[in-house]
C-alpha cells in the first residue's frame, strides 16, 4: 500500500534550507568583512625605523672611579715659641709662596731683651776665662822654677777650666736667645700654595699653635676608590681621565696603589696625580668622578639609540627577514664615542651579523611590523656654474 506524501512533507526541507541560506548570508559576509579588516590592520606597520649592523670597534678598557681632590702633601705651619703675640702676618689663603718666605712675626722685644742679657753674661765669661787662662798659662810656664808650688798650679788650672765652662754655657745661652729670636720669623717650609691661616694680628700663640697650612708644590691628587678586584689591575703610571666639576677632562696618572683595603667597605685607594695648572678648576675637599685607562681591545658595538632598558635589563630589537622584530636580551659593556655618535659594548645575547632597530626601537613590541626608512643618498657634490 503506497502513501503519497502531502503537500506539506515535499515543500517543508527545501523551504527551510532557503530560509537559513537567506538569513545567515548578512552575518557571515559581516564577520568575512570583520576579519579581512583585522588581518589588513594586522599587516600594515606600525612605525617606520632605522637600522644599523653592530661593528666592531677599538676601544679603551676603563675602569670607572669616584673619589676625592686632595692635596698631595699639607704642610701644617706652627709657632715654636711660647707665649707671644703675633705681630704681622704677611699671606692669605690662596697665596702662592716660596721656600724660606716671611709668612707673619711674632712680638720680638722681649727675646731681644733676653738675647742682650744673655750677650752681657757671655761677654763677661769671655773675660773671666781669658784672665784665668792667662793665669793657668804662667803657672804651666813656670811649673819647673818653682815659682809656684803644686797646689797653687793645680789650682790655677782648675780656674780656667771653670771659666772655660762658664763661657761655654753663656755661649748656649746666647745661642739659645738667639734661635728664640729667629723663632719669631714664620717662614714657609716648601714651595706652595696657602690653603688655611688659623690665627689674627695681635693674638698670643702658645708653642705648636697652628698658624697656616700650606699645600706642598701646589700639587693635588685623586684618590680613587676601587675594589679589592679592581685594585689588581691598576698599576702606576696608568693614564687616567678625570671629570671635573666643571665637566672639562683632566688628563693624570697613576702614582700608587694603596697596600691594604678599608675592612670595612673592602674598597681601596689608587693615589692620581693631577698636574699643576690644569684645567677643571680642581681644588682639595671636591668629589670628583674618573676613569682608569687599563689599554685597547676590540668591542662589538650597537649604536646607543638600540638599546632599550625594560625591567631593568637591557634589550635590542633584531630586525628579521620578514620585516618583523624581535625583543632580544643583551648584556652590555663599556659606552665610547665614536666618529657615527655614542656606542655601546654588546657583550653576549646578540650575533655579530644581526639587523638592529635603532630610531624608533623604544616605541616597539617584541612582533611589531616595521618599515625600513630608505637610507638617504649623499649630496651630491655642488657644480660650479659654466663659465659664460
Amino acid at each position: 500500500m503506497h502513501t503519497t506524501p502531502s503537500k506539506y512533507s515535499v515543500f517543508s526541507l527545501p523551504a527551510a534550507l532557503a530560509v537559513l541560506l537567506i538569513c545567515a548570508t548578512p552575518a557571515t559576509v559581516a564577520a568575512d568583512a570583520s576579519a579581512s579588516a583585522s588581518a589588513k590592520a594586522a599587516a600594515r606597520p606600525v612605525l617606520t625605523v632605522t637600522t644599523a649592523k653592530p661593528q666592531q670597534q677599538n676601544a679603551a678598557l676603563k675602569i670607572a672611579a669616584n673619589g676625592n681632590v686632595q692635596a698631595w702633601q699639607e704642610a701644617v705651619i706652627g709657632a715654636e715659641a711660647n707665649g707671644l703675640r703675633v705681630a704681622e702676618i704677611l699671606v692669605n689663603v690662596g697665596d702662592q709662596v716660596k721656600k724660606g718666605q716671611l709668612l707673619a712675626t711674632l712680638s720680638a722685644a722681649m727675646i731681644q731683651a733676653e738675647l742682650a742679657q744673655a750677650q752681657a753674661a757671655q761677654a763677661e765669661a769671655q773675660a773671666a776665662w781669658q784672665d784665668a787662662h792667662a793665669n793657668a798659662d804662667r803657672a804651666r810656664a813656670l811649673s819647673n822654677s818653682g815659682a809656684y808650688s803644686q797646689q797653687q798650679t793645680e789650682q790655677f788650672l782648675t780656674q780656667e777650666s771653670a771659666a772655660k765652662a762658664r763661657l761655654q754655657a753663656a755661649t748656649a745661652a746666647v745661642q739659645l736667645q738667639q734661635t728664640r729670636l729667629n723663632q719669631t720669623r714664620i717662614v714657609a717650609p716648601d714651595n706652595g700654595v696657602i690653603s688655611a691661616r688659623m690665627s689674627s694680628v695681635g693674638a698670643v700663640v702658645g708653642a705648636g699653635s697652628d698658624l697656616f697650612k700650606l699645600v706642598r708644590q701646589g700639587r693635588l691628587e685623586w684618590r680613587a676608590e676601587l675594589t679589592g678586584q679592581e685594585l689588581t689591575r691598576v698599576q702606576a703610571g696608568m693614564e687616567v681621565q678625570i671629570t671635573a666639576p666643571s665637566g672639562e677632562l683632566v688628563k693624570a696618572k697613576v702614582r700608587s696603589v694603596a697596600p691594604t683595603v678599608d675592612l670595612q667597605t673592602r674598597n681601596g685607594l689608587a693615589y692620581v696625580d693631577i698636574p699643576a695648572g690644569s684645567a677643571g678648576g680642581l681644588k682639595a675637599g671636591m668629589f670628583a668622578r674618573g676613569e682608569l685607562i687599563l689599554g685597547q681591545s676590540n668591542a662589538l658595538s650597537v649604536p646607543q639609540l638600540a638599546v632599550v632598558l625594560r625591567d631593568g635589563y637591557s634589550y635590542v630589537f633584531r630586525l628579521n627577514a620578514d620585516q618583523r622584530v624581535t625583543l632580544i636580551k643583551v648584556q652590555t659593556g663599556r659606552r665610547f664615542k665614536t666618529a657615527a655618535g655614542e656606542q655601546v659594548e654588546i657583550l653576549s645575547g646578540l650575533a655579530a651579523d644581526a639587523t638592529v632597530v635603532t630610531q624608533g626601537a623604544g616605541f616597539l613590541n617584541d612582533g611589531d611590523l616595521v618599515r625600513v626608512a630608505a637610507t638617504p643618498a649623499p649630496a651630491a657634490p655642488a657644480t660650479a656654474p659654466a663659465a659664460r
